[in-house]
C-alpha cells in the first residue's frame, strides 16, 4: 500500500471570524462605562441615616463643592471650589449651567430635573447657601444632597 502524493491540510475557514469580532466588540460596548466628568475637587460625603436612591439618574445634574484635588492645589489653593462639568466655576456661572443642562433634556423631562449637590463634609455652609441662592434664581428648585449611609449610631 502506497500513499498517493502529498496531501495538504485543508485551509482554515475564516467565514465566522467577523461574527466573533462583532460579538467581542458588542461585549465591550455593553460592559464598559464612560466617565462623565473628571473630578477636580476632593470630597468626603457627610453621613446620613435616612438615605434614598435617585430613581432616574439621567435627570440628575451634579454640582461638586470641595477643596481642589492634590494636583490642582498648587494653582488654586485649598479654599473650597465649585465644579460644574469639567471646570472650576463661580456662583455666577450656575445660571448658565442649569440652562445648558435643561436644554439637554426633552421637554417632558425638564420639570423633573434634579440638581444634586456633592459637597465635602468640611465645607462651610456659606458657599452651599450661595449655590442654593443661584439655583433658586435659575428656577432649579429640585435639589438633593449626596450623602453616605451611616448605621445611625456613634462608634465612640
Amino acid at each position: 500500500m502506497k500513499k498517493k502524493g502529498n496531501k495538504s491540510l485543508p485551509g482554515i475557514s475564516t467565514a465566522s471570524l467577523p461574527d466573533v469580532i462583532f460579538m467581542i466588540l458588542f461585549f465591550f460596548m455593553v460592559s464598559t462605562t464612560m466617565r462623565d466628568q473628571e473630578l477636580l475637587v476632593r470630597y468626603k460625603l457627610p453621613e446620613a441615616t435616612e438615605v434614598q436612591k435617585l430613581e432616574k439618574k439621567s435627570l440628575v445634574s451634579f454640582i461638586h463643592i470641595g477643596p481642589p484635588s492634590i494636583m490642582m492645589q498648587a494653582k488654586f489653593g485649598t479654599a473650597p471650589r465649585i465644579q460644574l462639568n469639567d471646570s472650576y466655576r463661580t456662583t455666577r456661572d450656575i445660571l448658565d449651567f442649569v440652562a445648558a443642562e435643561r436644554d439637554k433634556l426633552s421637554e417632558a423631562d425638564r420639570a423633573s430635573m434634579t440638581i444634586c449637590l456633592k459637597a465635602d463634609q468640611a465645607t462651610k455652609m456659606g458657599i452651599v447657601t450661595d449655590v442654593k441662592q443661584e439655583l433658586r434664581r435659575a428656577n432649579a428648585l429640585k435639589i438633593s444632597y449626596a450623602a453616605s449611609k451611616s448605621l445611625g449610631y456613634d462608634n465612640k
